[in-house]
């Protein structure tokens, strides 16, 4: 039975307003509940800020750079990066829930230990002398509008054309179809067999495909050699992922197989080394960009004259001809701007962006032969049809047991925001493809996420199957670097979680305490910090440790490269050596957040040499996966009781 279009994405439609009206309760609450101070804590939030620096800079924008008062003092713990959307609003204005009304959007544009930098459209002008300011994270409302204007255009779509063809296979009412798959002469010769066969099969696709790639599989080496191919014939990409770092990745990668790619999106959200490649920066360097910029210049500086007062009266009409010739230039300089723009655009066989970071008026009616997304299981859907509506074929890549998209919403989240696209063709049965080789980890480390998530079908290369800690450079030989996996029980210790004060998460302080006590001793046996990542599920827990590690690196500069990270905030990535903190300890056998197994398949497969897991068995083992786990480290010899400790 055929779904109605109408039906579907209305659906849709609803589940993005929830979202949106639970995003904008959130941040209300944050405001009304917390004290300034509490605020800070949430990590959402930097107060009591001063503009140390005003420049000008990244394709246009204003930046301005903000500290403490206290110039000694360095920024809190925060979850602002380079890229996050923020309010910049004045303390003394207050800091009620019309916030956003009072404040200036921006986007953060660089962070370091003392100074966030941000981005922003317009000057700000304040109302006390000497203003302090605070920065809170804010919601995307124009990544929201875009893909209620994707939806509609996807319902819309009628006359047989590509896009309602596309949505018709997508939602259900028409098949994939497929050409016959021809043998490649490949770019990179060091591909891989399920590699080969993922890129011929995605060449073949005349709708949809689907790359499934698990965890170290070479899913964006895959990609690229996908661009490759559909350049050398002639065609056009629109690359696109979830997140800036993704799209980032893709196209660095891109630029060293020797592809020109244009990136879109704010040069802010943008890494430093390839801002060079956006479009803002392009049109800012383009040669004829001076012409429009003397126009613009000539055009404020006719509109100043215009309102000043003269001693001769000015002949009647005068200041309105100025204002109005004003006008014109500042017209006649816009227009220069969009033919630059335009001409770069139409030139570009592959263009990089977010899904949400795409721009209708932008990109001026350009379409594309293929849409490649990366970290499609990581976009809700309503943002895949974002860049959908471009592109005559679409390829998915990702993979749907590792994280979710995020959704804020419980209800928006029942009623399946929180499933991608990618996942619900999977589950549907959609045309796919499996990566099967991984490069990343020991094959003791992938052997339990490879049966529990990908039925078994993991291979380790030969590069990476039997590498240990200690075959490192510099590395001693003890227990600890001659294994792979190690896990340590913390059961029957009293090693008791605690709630969040004024939180929703959890934290351990003893657990915290073994943590540390494993990382010094990974260093003592020569690995370095810079090789070593500590990552939890839970904030709390995260933050604690920052604190106690903070502490001991300020006596020990060793300890600085040391990263403490979410599960979330590592997905994508990968060290030597990793260590996981588990956090539930309870006589209810209660794992909470624990649940989500897809988080944990994430935290488990980022370590390449070294896996060590601190937990309290007694509490996991209540759930079914967790017994598992246990119960494969006791079969490869990892399990240690903390007593041994």
């Amino acid at each position: 039975m055929k779904i109605s279009p109408t039906q579907y994405f209305g659906n849709l439609t609803l589940l993005l307003d929830l979202e949106a009206e639970a995003e904008k309760k959130e941040a209300v609450r944050e405001r009304v509940k917390y004290s300034p101070a509490e605020a800070e804590a949430t990590g959402n939030s930097i107060v009591n800020l001063v503009i140390r620096e005003e420049g000008f800079g990244l394709g246009g924008h204003f930046l301005l750079g903000f500290g403490k008062r206290n110039e000694t003092l360095p920024l809190p713990w925060t979850r602002l990066g380079v890229g996050s959307p923020v309010i910049v609003s004045e303390e003394s204005r207050g800091t009620s829930s019309n916030n956003e009304e009072n404040g200036w959007r921006g986007i953060v544009s660089a962070i370091r230990r003392d100074a966030i930098q941000v981005a922003l459209n317009q000057f700000i002008e304040t109302e006390a002398e000497k203003p302090t300011f605070r920065i809170d994270r804010a919601s995307d409302e124009i990544a929201r509008f875009r893909q209620r204007q994707a939806m509609e255009a996807a319902r819309a779509a009628s006359g047989n054309s590509r896009l309602e063809i596309l949505r018709d296979v997508l939602i259900g009412n028409a098949g994939a179809l497929f050409e016959k798959s021809e043998p490649l002469d490949v770019f990179n010769k060091n591909l891989n067999a399920s590699q080969i066969e993922a890129v011929q099969f995605a060449l073949s696709a005349e709708d949809v495909a689907i790359l499934h790639g698990p965890p170290g599989t070479g899913k964006t080496t895959t990609l690229v050699e996908l661009i490759k191919q559909i350049t050398r014939r002639g065609q056009s990409v629109l690359a696109v992922a979830s997140s800036n770092l993704a799209v980032d990745n893709l196209l660095e990668k891109l630029i060293a197989a020797g592809e020109h790619a244009i990136r879109l999106g704010h040069p802010a959200r943008v890494t430093p080394e390839l801002r060079a490649h956006t479009l803002d920066l392009l049109v800012e360097h383009h040669p004829d960009i001076k012409i429009a910029n003397k126009l613009t210049r000539d055009a404020y500086a006719l509109r100043d004259q215009s309102f000043k007062y003269t001693r001769a009266k000015p002949e009647r009409g005068e200041k309105q001809a100025m204002r109005d010739e004003a006008k014109e230039m500042l017209r006649e300089a816009r227009q220069i701007e969009e033919q630059i723009t335009s001409g770069i655009l139409i030139k570009a066989r592959i263009i990089c962006a977010t899904a949400t970071g795409l721009d209708r008026e932008r990109l001026g009616g350009k379409h594309f032969d293929w849409c490649i997304m990366d970290e499609a299981s990581q976009c809700t859907e309503p943002a895949a049809w974002i860049p959908i509506q471009y592109a005559q074929r679409l390829v998915l890549a990702g993979d749907p047991c590792q994280l979710p998209p995020t959704v804020v919403s419980p209800e928006a989240a029942r009623g399946g925001l929180n499933i991608s696209l990618m996942e619900r063709l999977l589950n549907e049965g959609g045309p796919r493809k499996l990566l099967d080789v991984q490069y990343r980890m020991h094959a003791d480390i992938m052997n339990f996420s490879s049966d529990a998530f990908y039925d078994g079908h993991l291979q380790a290369d030969e590069s990476v199957r039997s590498a240990l800690l200690v075959d490192l450079p510099h590395v001693s030989s003890s227990p600890l670097t001659e294994c792979a996996i190690h896990f340590i029980d913390t059961a029957g210790a009293s090693y008791d979680e605690e709630p969040e004060p004024d939180g929703e998460s959890r934290l351990n302080p003893l657990e915290a305490e073994l943590v540390i006590k494993k990382v010094n001793e990974l260093m003592d046996y020569g690995v370095s910090a810079e090789d070593i990542a500590v990552i939890s599920p839970y904030s709390a827990q995260v933050k604690l440790l920052r604190q106690k590690l903070s502490k001991t690196a300020a006596g020990d500069g060793s300890l600085s490269e040391l990263e403490i990270d979410s599960v979330d905030g590592f997905q994508g990535r990968e060290k030597e050596a990793i260590v996981v903190s588990l956090v539930r300890s309870n006589r209810d056998g209660d794992v909470g957040f624990l649940a989500d197994t897809r988080r944990m398949n994430v935290a488990l497969t980022r370590a390449r040499r070294k896996l060590v897991v601190i937990g309290d068995s007694a509490t996991i083992t209540a759930h079914p996966f967790y017994e598992k786990l246990v119960k494969y480290f006791e079969a490869v010899g990892a399990y240690h009781s903390v007593w041994e400790e």
